[in-house]
């Protein structure tokens, strides 16, 4: 293989059979189950890298199934997802995320810098309520409940939320450990076609673990829960700030 062929086709790895193929990304009956919920403001600030800013005390506990993604397959995530600003803009910056399945672990971590490890979430409906569960290995670490569609949702709102930007802190080291990719990536969410939205009582609970540390922010007041199913697509990403520039 020549110089110039391996470099027209090095988008993934391994170079002759990529753990996942070029986008776009489209996602079918996407389904979220989203808890927000009230936070210690100082641990919140702690893990929210600068330039962005923590607009409120504020946490978005999320487990989302996608039956039906383009390369992707079938999987299941969970984790934390924290409102913020970027330049007197409003956003979303992604804290970390669980899911089982390697190539959107692969494919999220080395085109965007999706923040993802390898764990067995789980979101379904038990009778009359919303049932979603984090675990890490042997150990239970998030689970979270919600009366099944109690109160119907304003669809072309949650259209709107879902719209809204994301933030990604995208690491990539060096062969000798230090960084040579750290950058702000900002994503939108498209051609968004919301099938449902709903909301209900619900209830969190987060369990400390080493690995997987949901509870560093812990759960002072469940503010609100939203279930969502949508069609939409995961655009690539741009560098907003490169923290490696100076």
């Amino acid at each position: 293989m020549n110089l110039d062929s391996v470099v027209s086709r090095a988008f993934a790895m391994p170079l002759t059979s990529p753990a996942f193929p070029l986008g776009p990304y489209r996602f079918v009956e996407r389904e979220y189950f989203i808890i927000t919920y009230r936070t210690d403001p100082d641990r919140l600030r702690e893990v929210v890298p600068e330039p962005l800013t923590p607009t409120q005390p504020l946490v978005h506990y999320e487990f989302i199934r996608m039956p039906d993604s383009t390369g992707f397959g079938d999987y299941t995530e969970s984790g934390q997802v924290i409102p913020v600003e970027f330049e007197g803009q409003a956003g979303s910056y992604t804290l970390a995320m669980y899911l089982d399945n390697h190539p959107p672990i692969a494919g999220g971590r080395e085109l965007w810098g999706f923040p993802k490890k390898l764990a067995s979430p789980t979101l379904h409906t038990h009778i009359d309520t919303l049932v979603g569960t984090l675990d890490y290995g042997p150990v239970r670490v998030a689970m979270g409940t919600m009366g099944y569609k109690h109160k119907t949702l304003d669809a072309q709102e949650q259209a709107r939320m879902l719209a809204k930007p994301n933030f990604l802190l995208k690491i990539i080291p060096h062969v000798n450990g230090s960084p040579r990719i750290c950058e702000l990536v900002r994503y939108y969410l498209s051609d968004i076609r919301m099938r449902g939205a709903w909301s209900g009582p619900a209830s969190l609970q987060l369990a400390p673990h080493a690995l997987a540390p949901v509870a560093d922010l812990p759960v002072l007041e469940v503010v609100e829960a939203r279930h969502l199913v949508a069609d939409l697509t995961l655009d690539l990403g741009e560098v907003v700030y490169d923290y490696l520039a100076k």
